[in-house]
Order: structure tokens, then sequence, then C-alpha cells
């Protein structure tokens, strides 16, 4: 009898929570560029000389820069367990790939995870690590002859340019002072918040694929496991029978 899916774990659980903080992400980040469309209307107003009281626009400058905050806190807080569940997620992915059947994968669950926190390595590696778990969870028994989904590609992609675009408005908000230079800040930075809800979708869907690529496995050779009991329980009877 085969060995298959004896150390199989279900990710029925795990892989309704990534679902659910995917989906979190995508609605902090739409109010994240209401907000920032908010802020944009106020730094405009400011250009403009609209306001004829200093007190209401510091006011209004001071509610603009809590409601910001707020925004950023709820979404760090979100994607720091996000983080913490597709590391998980993936881990659990790899492990079950293996168990599933899948020989001679290159990367280990823990490292599929870690190339992710290593500078320079975190630009290719796990991007190589997820396309393995995905061609070994489409098909275990021959992984390295099949092809993987443009999604993977589409999703490593977007975390790239998300990546970059993230960096990039860091070290300009440092620096930004004047209106114009506080206004490229806010425009890149809702460009950003669009490439990140992107990104959470398109990953969102990476998530379902090998989920359920997984778990059709799972169940044909749980099938099969049943069907050997039984044929092993008919012979049994028939011997005893005889």
């Amino acid at each position: 009898m085969s060995t298959e899916n004896e150390g199989f774990k279900n990710a029925d659980d795990l892989t309704r929570w990534v679902r659910y903080l995917l989906y979190a992400q995508v609605i902090i980040i739409l109010i994240s560029i209401f907000s920032g469309y908010l802020e944009r209307q106020l730094l405009l107003d400011f250009q403009n000389s609209t306001y004829l009281s200093q007190e209401q626009a510091i006011a209004d400058a001071e509610a603009s820069d809590q409601r910001q905050g707020l925004v950023a806190i709820t979404y760090l807080v979100i994607y720091i367990v996000s983080i913490i569940c597709i590391g998980k997620w993936i881990y659990r992915a790899n492990y079950n790939a293996r168990q599933l059947g899948a020989q001679g994968m290159k990367y280990s669950p823990g490292w599929s995870v870690g190339y992710f926190f290593i500078p320079i390595l975190l630009l290719w590696k796990p991007f190589q690590a997820m396309k393995e778990i995905w061609k070994a969870s489409k098909n275990p028994s021959d992984w390295q002859n099949e092809d993987v989904d443009d999604i993977v590609s589409v999703w490593w992609a977007l975390w790239l340019v998300s990546n970059f675009l993230g960096q990039y408005v860091f070290k300009l908000s440092l620096r930004a002072q004047e209106i114009e230079e506080l206004l490229r800040v806010n425009t890149i930075y809702m460009i950003s918040d669009i490439v990140s809800i992107l990104l959470a979708l398109s990953f969102l869907s990476v998530v379902k694929s090998i989920y359920n690529m997984q778990m059709g496995h799972h169940l044909d050779n749980m099938r099969k496991h049943v069907d050997e009991w039984s044929h092993s329980d008919n012979e049994t009877v028939v011997r005893m029978i005889k």
C-alpha cells in the first residue's frame, strides 16, 4: 500500500485565514486610497491658498495626519499578521507537496519561506521556490516536467514592483517638505496602494490554485487507500470462508 498522504497536513484553516487576511489587506488599502485622496485635496487647498483661517488649516492638517496615522497602523498590524500566516502557509504547501509524492524538490519548506528575508536572494529565490511548489502540487509524480501558470509570474512581478515603490516612496517622504513634494509622495503612495491590491489578489489566486491542486491529489490518494483497504478486507473474508 502507498505511503503517500500519511504525513499530509490539512491546510483548510490556514488557507482560510490567509484568504481572510488578503481580503482584509484589500479593504484597508482601499481605505488608504480614499484617505490619501482626502489628504491630496487638503494639500491642493494649501497650494491654492483656499484657507482663510490659519487655525482651521492647522486643525484640518492635524486631523488628516491622525487619520493617515490610524490607517497606517491598522495596515501594519494586518500586514504583520499576514506575513506570519502566509509564511506558515508556504511552509505547509511545500511540506504537503512532498507528502503527496514529489521527489527531488530543491527548496525545503523552511528555505521557501526564509529566502523572503535574505537581502539580494529575496529578488528571485522565493519565486523559484513558489514555482517548484506549484509544479509539485500540480503533478507530484512528475513535477519537473510541468509548466507554471502565468499567475505565478504576475504575482512575483507585482511583488517586486510593490517593494520597489514602497522603498522609493518611504525615502521620498523623508525629505519631502514643500507642497509639490508632498503631492508627489501622495501620488506615488496611491499608485503603490493600487499595486498592493493587485498583488494581494494575484497571491490569493496562487493560494487557491495550489490548495485546490493539493487537496485534489490528497483526496484521490485517500480514495485509492480506501479501495486498497476494501480489497484487502474482501480477500481476508474469502480466505476465512475457504
